[in-house]
């Protein structure tokens, strides 16, 4: 018993380097610059996928059934077009929030061009970005959510013919979705330094970073799609 359950553990912290889920966390993280506000992220993204997947995984362990591909199929198609809307919207804020000139001219007759970005002016004071920094993460929950649901098809496979009973078997889906959280914690960590640093001393290659994860995600998304939806 202490063996499966250790694996569940171990398993969930390997779970959560997938590409699909750092390429979620990354483009969720991707306009932030305070480390402490991208870990907590990840760890919501876990927790979002611990509690999706502890019901599914649950259900289906009591009932003896696991998820049919008919099903799973779907769900994966479906985090797919997520990860291409997060990739997406990363790119929308670049150009929301990029620098631009205008023409300018005084009452004296005068004109001279000035450098002008739009960040922050579509977004009301009380919905600012550091305003969130105090408040739960939904958005981030929400992709959460659906990578759980995602990923409980292929954990039951390993579950359902491991676990001797349901509550082990329930055990090895609760030290899973911890395991996961872990996992993307330390991953939040790691992804935070370069995005803080650069956030704050490098302009550019801050942007730089944000088209890349934007890149990324919207790749690892399509693929998604096109494997799950056209196969």
């Amino acid at each position: 018993m202490f063996a499966i359950l250790s694996l569940g553990f171990l398993l969930g912290m390997q779970h959560a380097l997938e590409p699909d889920h750092i390429a979620a966390v990354s483009s969720i993280a991707a306009r932030r610059s305070n480390v402490t506000d991208i870990v907590k992220h990840g760890l919501t993204w876990g927790l979002g996928h611990t509690l999706t997947l502890f019901v599914f995984a649950g259900a289906a362990i009591l009932l003896g059934h696991a998820i049919p591909d008919t099903v799973a199929q779907p769900i994966e198609t479906a985090v797919g077009i997520m990860l291409v809307g997060l990739g997406a919207h990363v790119w929308w804020r670049l150009w929301r929030d990029r620098v631009h000139f205008h023409a300018h001219s005084h009452g004296d007759g005068a004109s001279h061009f000035h450098a002008h970005s739009h960040a922050g002016e579509t977004v009301p004071h009380a919905r600012a970005p550091h305003a969130h920094a105090h408040g739960f993460r939904w958005r981030t929950l929400l992709v959460g959510l659906m990578h759980g649901m995602a990923g409980s098809a292929a954990l039951l496979v390993l579950t359902v013919s491991q676990a001797p009973s349901p509550v082990i078997g329930l055990g090895y889906v609760a030290l899973f979705g911890i395991g996961s959280m872990i996992g993307m914690g330390a991953l939040s960590s790691v992804i935070a330094v370069p995005l803080a640093a650069s956030a704050r001393w490098l302009t550019w290659a801050n942007r730089a970073l944000q088209v890349a994860v934007g890149a990324v995600t919207i790749a690892i998304g399509i693929h998604s799609i096109i494997e799950n939806a056209f196969t």
